[in-house]
């Protein structure tokens, strides 16, 4: 029989409570001066498979590990949308993973509503919606959510809608131990200074960043977020360099490689030089996005990159 809510928390609070701040390095970084980043999987890097059904949510573990020795993931509720209360599968998952020696860090959550809407209802409608998969996360050992930062279109108006939205939701990451981060994911959320303002407003240790290298188109030549041509982009290493002192995690995004094996339309020697001289040592997730190589292929082109210039800048 499914767990009931109120168990699914006390067993996420017994089982899972501990883990969550074991599995976030970047909580109690190195005290080496080397630089020493783990690499960990972003599922959506995998999307194709898993719009597909070719891979399941399920079975994402085990393919992060076995097919790229990876052990350590980031989900994304996309994939397992309806699944957020229900405990039986994400036992399951959790079960998996531990078999597998695998960590559960974080869940980006899309969908369920704009934290940064300029209407108070809507607000507090997404941070309720936004709840479950705190709980879902703290289930799964994870140290974080990631959520997205979208609604009102002027300054102003964004920074006091998002400390409202972000700081509420941010409380209750803080008393289930989940951390609530934001990515830069489009419109005034790809504006750096404008999202460390909004967490300098908060000043909570439980809101923080997930700088992704790519992502910080702030304006498209339509209204939509994500289509069409970009026509007013932050600068992504000053954007990154904005946002590491926040930062729980990092987006290694790729799209395409040249024959030498570097990315072409990011510097990730640039961008690995901004993160080492920020004192990060946590998890640098691959979230490979490109067209011409496979998804398979893209995710080993992208770790084989990270490992070399972790090398070079040890």
């Amino acid at each position: 029989m499914p767990l009931s809510r109120r168990s699914f928390i006390k067993s996420a609070a017994l089982a899972s409570g501990g883990l969550c701040i074991s599995a976030n390095p970047v909580l109690f970084p190195s005290s080496r001066l080397t630089f020493d980043f783990k690499i960990s999987l972003a599922q959506y890097s995998l999307h194709r498979a898993l719009y597909s059904g070719e891979l399941t949510t399920l079975d994402f573990p085990a393919k992060a590990k076995n097919d790229f020795g990876i052990d350590a993931v980031e989900y994304v509720n996309q994939f397992f949308a309806d699944k957020a209360e229900d405990f039986d599968y994400l036992a399951q998952l959790k079960n998996r993973t531990e078999e597998l020696g695998v960590q559960n860090l974080l869940i980006m959550v899309d969908g369920e509503g704009l934290l940064s809407s300029p209407n108070k209802k809507e607000r507090s409608e997404a941070v309720k919606n936004h709840q479950k998969w705190v709980d879902a996360a703290k289930f799964l050992g994870c140290h974080s959510i990631r959520v997205n930062l979208n609604g009102a279109s002027s300054k102003e108006e964004w920074i006091a809608a998002s400390v409202d939205g972000l700081g509420k939701l941010v409380e209750y990451g803080a008393d289930n131990s989940i951390h609530i981060i934001v990515e830069n994911h489009g419109g005034l959320s790809s504006n750096a200074s404008f999202l460390t303002e909004v967490l300098n407003q908060i000043g909570s240790e439980y809101a923080g960043t997930l700088p992704d290298f790519g992502n910080f188109c702030i304006r498209r030549d339509s209204e939509k977020l994500y289509e069409r041509e970009c026509v007013e982009e932050y600068d992504k290493y000053l954007g990154v360099k904005e946002m590491m002192p926040f930062a729980q995690g990092v987006s290694a995004k790729s799209y395409d490689f040249n024959e030498r094996g570097n990315e072409t339309t990011i510097d990730f020697l640039k961008m690995l030089t901004i993160i080492k001289d920020a004192g990060f040592s946590g998890y640098i997730g691959i979230e490979y996005e490109g067209n011409r190589l496979s998804e398979d292929e893209g995710i080993r082109a992208t770790k084989k990159l990270l490992e070399k210039i972790r090398n070079e800048l040890k």
